[in-house]
């Protein structure tokens, strides 16, 4: 069996155990609302084309208050996993990039993730909102680099050896204990993967490899732990996976440039209420102890 096969018969049997795992959790039938669903739907097309997920669905959940601040983070992880398997069935078998630079890339992301999940998913309310606003500003800073072209370009290699590779594997495994805290990978991974000399192109399996790999894991640890909002990770999936097909089959251009413009201004938007929540948050014990001593 070829490593990509082989890649394909581990996801799958993550997919369902995951499914699996999310199934016995549940504590009854939880449903979806309309906007949820939809939000799905329009993360998940977008992501497919390498725009990324978690701050645009962060973003839209704040705009309706869809799910509280403090299970955003479980949320974005349990609900994106199974259309990001998706993403990385398509990907991985259709762009070409070397084996051990993808093997080794996606075990570094997946055991980031492992530690980072057990920690996120015990934080307070007030930690997790400054962790977002922070996330979703580093976002809207990389994709603002992004339309200026500031950014490495890339280079032609599909694989990496030596030093580059130690350090694209150091590399993914910090975005992956950061992705537990709603840091998407995919913007991050391709500048990192650009920066060492490889071609774009290639990112996009191994940042959607990687994702695929680590989120199972990390959701595997936001339901264990009830940190997440099951209706709304369910409305993710459920609009998610048939948009990432639309996506990667039927889509063949899109005014990418104009659209990352308006997700810069949502990102930066929602990015200042979380901020703000924050702030509130650490005045009202003061306040309600008639203000610390000056």
């Amino acid at each position: 069996m070829g490593v990509k096969a082989s890649l394909f018969t581990i996801l799958g049997a993550m997919g369902a155990a995951f499914i699996g795992l999310w199934a016995r959790s549940s504590r009854g039938p939880a449903w979806p609302t309309g906007y949820t669903t939809f939000v799905g739907v329009v993360t998940d097309f977008f992501d497919t084309l390498g725009i990324g997920s978690f701050a645009t669905t962060t973003s839209l959940y704040k705009l309706r208050g869809a799910v509280p601040d403090r299970l955003i983070p479980g949320t974005l992880n349990v609900g994106h996993t199974l259309p990001t398997l998706a993403q990385a069935f398509i990907y991985v078998a259709i762009v070409r990039v070397e084996t051990t630079t993808l093997v080794s890339m996606i075990a570094a992301a997946v055991a980031g993730a492992w530690l980072g999940a057990g920690a996120v998913a015990q934080w307070p309310t007030r930690p997790i909102r400054i962790g977002l606003g922070v996330a979703l500003l580093a976002a809207a800073g990389l994709l603002f680099a992004q339309q200026l072209r500031l950014l490495p370009p890339g280079g032609e290699m599909l694989g990496l050896t030596g030093a580059r590779l130690a350090i694209a594997v150091a590399g993914n495994f910090a975005l992956g204990v950061l992705m537990t805290l709603g840091i998407g990978l995919y913007a991050p991974c391709m500048i990192l993967v650009s920066a060492l000399g490889m071609s774009v192109a290639a990112a996009f399996p191994i940042m959607m490899g990687s994702c695929a790999f680590l989120m199972p894991v990390a959701g595997a640890r936001f339901i264990s732990k009830g940190a997440y909002a099951s209706a709304a990770a369910l409305g993710l999936t459920l609009g998610g996976i048939p948009a990432v097909l639309v996506a990667a089959w039927v889509v063949r251009s899109l005014p990418l440039h104009a659209l990352r413009w308006l997700v810069i201004v949502v990102v930066l938007t929602t990015a200042a209420t979380m901020l703000r929540a924050a702030a509130r948050e650490a005045d009202e014990p003061s306040r309600s102890h008639g203000g610390l001593p000056r």
